[in-house]
């Protein structure tokens, strides 16, 4: 699974712990819900920016964002 899948399914699961919807994420990173929405499917490219709002939306740090995630695939 491609690294933006991986993020998308994170930020997803961690959006749903904090029982918000897409649309409520998206009014708290100042985005439309479609953008989300891409995030969370691996469809959007996503900048440190928007990481970095996203982390506080969800009142977590950076660093949680990316917990359990595989960023190197070792031949």
């Amino acid at each position: 699974m491609d690294i933006r899948k991986r993020f998308g399914k994170r930020v997803k699961e961690l959006r749903q712990a904090r029982g918000l919807t897409q649309e409520a994420l998206a009014h708290l990173v100042e985005h439309d819900t479609s953008y989300i929405s891409g995030i969370e499917k691996g469809e959007s490219d996503i900048s440190i920016e928007m990481i970095q709002k996203i982390s506080i939306a969800l009142q977590i740090n950076i660093s949680k964002l990316f917990e359990g995630l595989e960023l190197f695939e070792i031949p």
